[in-house]
Parts: C-alpha cells; sequence; structure tokens
C-alpha cells in the first residue's frame, strides 16, 4: 500500500538523471547516440465499413450449404472416421503384440534359468573318478605312451588340422 502512493520527498526517476535540463522530454539525449526530435507518427487510416447490404449478402452466403458442399464434408467425415478406426485397430494390435513379446520374454528366461539349473545339477552328479575306473578296467584303456605323441609345429598361427591314421587320404 506504501508503495503505490508516491512519497513526497522523493525525485521522480527521470529528473534524478544526470543532465536533465527540465526541457521538453523530446529534446533531451541519451547516450551517445542522437534521435530524431520528432518520432514518426503514424497515421491511422479509417476502416472501411461495408454496407447493411454487402454484411446481409454475406451472413445469408454463409449459412447457405448446397449439395456439393455437402457431400464433401461427409466424405471427409468418412475418410477421417475409417482413418481414426483402422488407427486405434492398430494401436490395439500393437498393444496385444507387445505384451505378446513380454510374455514369451519372461517363458525364455524362465526356460533358460530352468535349463541352466539342470545343466548344473547334471555336471555336479557326474562322478570322474568313477568314469575314470571304467574306461581303465573295464573297456581296457591306457594312457598314451611318449612314443604315440606326436608334436606338431604351426606355421600358420590361425589353426593347425589333425587328421588321424583312419583318417588319412593316400
Amino acid at each position: 500500500m506504501g508503495q503505490s502512493r508516491k512519497r513526497s520527498g522523493q525525485i521522480p526517476y527521470d529528473k534524478r538523471n544526470a543532465g536533465y535540463t527540465g526541457r521538453n522530454r523530446s529534446e533531451y539525449i541519451y547516450g551517445n547516440t542522437v534521435r530524431k526530435l520528432e518520432p514518426e507518427r503514424r497515421r491511422e487510416e479509417p476502416a472501411v465499413k461495408a454496407s447493411k447490404h454487402e454484411i446481409r449478402r454475406n451472413r445469408d452466403k454463409a449459412k447457405y450449404m448446397n449439395a456439393g458442399y455437402l457431400v464433401f464434408l461427409a466424405a471427409a467425415l468418412c475418410a477421417s472416421a475409417f482413418i481414426l478406426v483402422n488407427y486405434i485397430q492398430l494401436r490395439a494390435e500393437l498393444t496385444n503384440l507387445t505384451k505378446s513379446v513380454a510374455a514369451k520374454e519372461s517363458e525364455l528366461n524362465v526356460l533358460k534359468v530352468s535349463n541352466d539349473e539342470e545343466y548344473n545339477r547334471i555336471i555336479s552328479s557326474i562322478d570322474l573318478e568313477e568314469i575314470k575306473r571304467i574306461a581303465l578296467t573295464e573297456l581296457g584303456m591306457v594312457y598314451a605312451g611318449e612314443e604315440q605323441i606326436i608334436q606338431y609345429e604351426n606355421k600358420s598361427v590361425d589353426y593347425m588340422r589333425q587328421v588321424t591314421g583312419s583318417n588319412q587320404q593316400r
């Protein structure tokens, strides 16, 4: 409330500025550039009023709709409705497919976890000592001797193909 009233004893802003001479404001120069003393004033041209007859005729035209215009509006409405219905159907189908993909991904994750658990159970149930015992005693397998081991020198570092005696071609 006290801020909205002009307080006595205060100098107005424009009088506080250095260079204020009390003359007409249009003669005052701000800054280092000179401005025009009389700014150009825009002349407002009076609006052209239409006659009552023209106004009535325009209103009648706006109210009147011919058959071609109605057919065009009906076709535009049908096309808009068709596009809108197709769009809504496509969005619904997309939503259903997204839900289906999410369900399949969830099922895949469950199957992967159960597969990994089953694999780990099978691997942990294998007794390597029992396999070694059966191979040595029942099947007559023996460890390879020094004369059976052949050292190959690989000139190319990429890979080496090993050909056993039964697979050799002559």
